[in-house]
Formats: structure tokens, sequence, C-alpha cells
């Protein structure tokens, strides 16, 4: 018949062509195959012309080359007189890459379209895996999964990741699937679904790769990780407390009364990062992470934004401010990004079409003072107003410290105080130090050391008041040898 054909050759098993695909290929006379790569062209019917597109996929550089040229000679091939019919394993729109192409361009090309359905890779897969896909499942490409650096699905979710046909393939996903699965995850691996080689393995998660029946009809299978892993199920726990039927506390929480909580765990997250204790950090990063998803779904409630417009605007931020990763842009280390990031968000204040603003003033105000005038001194510096060499810092500490010997009264002492802690602060800088974390340690340093005088003071059953400075030095410097 003229136009196209589209016909699916099912999963593998010549007895699972349907009827019709089966009326049209004994009728066809020939039949153009994505691959000849496939257990059904065993039973079709003896007295049809088979070609294939084999050759494209040996002399292409990619997949994607292959495909487009495989959609160009199709398209080609319908408009002759006698047509095309095309076949792929499966169905012509289940993991297929041309056929959806093909459909399109000939619809616009005015060409005749004729769909033949098949059985596709997921039924026979259900089958074997006793699985039914309802209500949730997710269905991933194996190679896209492998060029990825994070699995694109919430974890606590079954996943069947199709077209795993090599241990090459299999390792990728490994890889990516690590990064959120642990090793000892069990999973199936499914080959060659709905024929008489089917092989179902059931193996941890460290030994897909491993397999020895990986190939063209292999399918992955990742049960959920647990209940509450997923970014998606913790907005909907949030979301509960805000419900009718939620908590009362949380119900009556706005965005001011969330704001001496959201700064009080951003200050418990900087103490557990100075702690370096991973479970602790992890279990504050928790409690920061419930802040933000929670002012989120009060402002979606209010109708101001929700959480998608939070991602979706970080996300095209990233993007924007990162034209050396994500674009053509290329830049010299780490100062030519930092010089360049500088450039993009005054583009960005400039396109606001908000009234102008310094270089500085998006600083928090509510900064501790330390963290703050290092921001100051980044920003600056991103722009060349910097000293050229270190040396310059360290005789401006030096200057400033002659300053506050030479003050006449307060007010002049206040001022050069803080002048010195500006220099000290820069230095730091300088140095690639965080002020603010290096003074919070030895804070918590001193107030170890100063506890041990006391409990010592305690143990000689004195009170610190009544010891001498010399008494408690020396207990001081116990405290620093232990």
């Amino acid at each position: 018949m003229p136009g196209i054909t589209l016909l699916g050759l099912g999963p593998g098993d010549p007895a699972k062509l349907t009827r019709e695909a089966w009326d049209v290929l004994a009728s066809a006379g020939q039949v153009w195959l994505r691959t000849m790569q496939h257990p059904t062209l065993a039973g079709l019917p003896p007295a049809l012309k088979i070609h294939s597109f084999d050759e494209l996929y040996e002399n292409s550089d990619s997949f994607e080359d292959a495909y487009s040229a495989i959609v160009e000679k199709v398209l080609e091939l319908g408009k002759s007189p006698q047509g095309v019919v095309y076949a792929v394993p499966g169905d012509p729109f289940v993991a297929e890459a041309t056929c959806p192409e093909i459909a399109q361009r000939a619809r616009t090309l005015g060409l005749p379209l004729k769909i033949v359905s098949g059985l596709s890779f997921l039924e026979p897969v259900f089958a074997a895996l006793g699985l039914d896909p309802y209500p949730r499942l997710i269905l991933m490409d194996a190679i896209e999964l492998s060029q990825a650096h994070v699995p694109a699905f919430p974890p606590d979710m079954p996943v069947l990741v199709a077209q795993v046909y090599s241990r090459l393939v299999a390792a990728e996903v490994k890889m990516t699937l690590n990064t959120v699965y642990p090793d000892e995850h069990p999973v199936r691996l499914v080959h060659a679904a709905g024929t008489k080689e089917e092989i179902i393995e059931d193996i941890l998660l460290y030994e897909i790769d491993r397999s020895e029946h990986i190939g063209l009809l292999t399918v992955l299978y990742v049960p959920p990780l647990g209940e509450g892993t997923s970014f998606e199920a913790f907005q909907e726990i949030v979301a509960h407390l805000r419900a009718p039927d939620g908590c009362p506390w949380d119900r009556e929480q706005t965005h001011e009364s969330l704001r001496t909580h959201l700064m009080g765990e951003a200050y418990e997250v900087l103490a557990a990062m100075d702690s370096g204790d991973p479970a602790e950090m992890a279990e504050e990063f928790g409690d920061l992470l419930l802040q933000i998803v929670l002012n989120a779904q009060i402002a979606s409630e209010d109708g101001e934004f929700n959480m998608a417009d939070v991602l979706k605007g970080i996300y095209d931020k990233i993007i924007r401010r990162h034209p050396h990763v994500f674009g053509d842009v290329t830049l010299d280390g780490v100062q030519g990004v930092l010089k360049n990031w500088e450039k993009l968000k005054a583009v960005e204040r400039a396109n606001s079409h908000e009234p102008e603003k310094g270089l500085l003033d998006g600083v928090p105000l509510a900064l501790p003072a330390l963290s703050q005038a290092q921001e100051y001194q980044d920003r600056a510096a991103r722009v060349g107003f910097d000293w050229k060499e270190v040396g310059g810092v360290l005789e401006k500490i030096a200057e400033e410290i002659q300053e506050v010997r030479e003050v006449k009264n307060e007010e002049e002492l206040i001022a050069e105080l803080g002048d010195l802690f500006f220099a000290l602060v820069n230095l730091a800088r300088w140095k690639k130090v965080d002020a603010e974390s290096a003074l919070r340690g030895t804070s918590m340093r001193f107030k170890k050391r100063f506890f041990y005088v006391e409990q010592e003071a305690k143990k000689q059953g004195r009170k610190l008041s009544e010891m001498s400075i010399d008494e408690m030095e020396t207990l001081w410097q116990e405290a620093k040898r232990q």
C-alpha cells in the first residue's frame, strides 16, 4: 500500500505477533526492519523479502545519528508508489525513538500513515515479575539514566529500566543508581521476557553488570528504596501538617512566625558542620529543609508561589550563571568564574527593572558581622578592588593595630577596632579561611577549656572568683594539653 506503515513485531516470540501484523506482513512482499537482531524474525512469512537498517548503526557515530538517518530513509521510501512497511521490535510507540518522529513528519508531509500496534516488551516483563504497574511505576531508559549524575525519579517508587543491552551500560546505570541506592539494594534483571529464553535474576544492585545474560532484551527492575525517601513524599507530609486534619501548631504558622526558626536551624546546621559529624549534619540539614518546604507550602496556600516555582527559579539561575558548564563560554579558573558571575548578576539587575542597586546591596544585612564583612570583601575583589598581594593586607593589620593604640576616646576606639576586625577578616579571606567559622571554632575551644578550669576548681572545693589569675592559668594550660 502507498505511504508508510509502522508495524510492531512484539516482544520476541513469533507467536506473539498480532493477527493484523501477520496479515500486513504476509501481503507486503517486503519489509524494512530497524534491526535484524530480534527473535521474531525467525517466524516471519517465508516469502517476505527483508531489508534492515543495521548498516546505519554500524556506520553512525551515535544512536541519534543512526535514528535520524533511518527516519529520513523511511520517509523517502514512503513517498514511492509502493510505500514502505517499517517494522520495529515491540510496539512502534513504546521505547522506540524512530516511529514517533516518522509519524509526525509523515502527517506534516501529507503521507498516508498506518499504525499496526504490537505487544510491547512491557506486558511480558510485568508478567515475568508478577507486577501490576498501577498505581505507580516509573519507566526509564538505560542510556538516559547512565548519562545522568543522579537518578531523575523519586526513589520511593518502583522503577523499570529498559534497554540495558550491555554490561557496560549496566555498569554505568549502576553508578548512577549508587548515588541514592546502596550496593546491597535487591533488584531483578529480566532477560528476553515473553520468549522461550526468558530468565529472571534476583541479585543485588552491585552485581548487575556481572550478569552473563545481559543482551538486547534485558530490563532492570528496581524496587522502592523505602517510605519517606523522596522529596515528593516529604512535601506531602508537610502539606498534611498544614491541612485541616493536620497539626494545630503548623497550621498557625506564617512566614513571619517562622523567621526565628529558620535562623535557628541555619545556625544549628553551621554548628553541625563545625563538629564534622556526618550524622548530625544530615539531621540538621533535614531540619533546615523542613523550614524551606514549610514556607513554600504556606506560600502555595496563599497563592504567592509553590515549590515548583522555587525549584524552577534556582534551576534556571544555575544554568544562566554557569555558561562555562552548560554553554559554550570558556573561563579561566575560579577567578574567571567569579568575575563572570558578577557580570551576569549585573545584567540580571539591569533587566529586572528594579531601582538600581550597588554590587554589595545583595548581601543580607542579617548576616553575622564577620560573614557579612567577608562577603563584602569577596564581591569587591571579584571586580578587582583588592590588594595585589597578601603583604598589603598584613601591613594594613599592623597599621590598624597602631591606630587602636593611638585612640583618644571611646568613639574612636569603636571605629578603629571595627577597622582592625575588618582587616583581620580580609586576611582570612586571602588565606581562604572562613572568618566566621574560625572565630566560632576558637570560641568553642575557649568554652571547652574554661569548663575544664571550672571543673578542676570545683574538685578543689574552690570558686573561680577566689582563685588567682596564675592559678587559673595553670589549669588553663592543663586544659590545652588535654
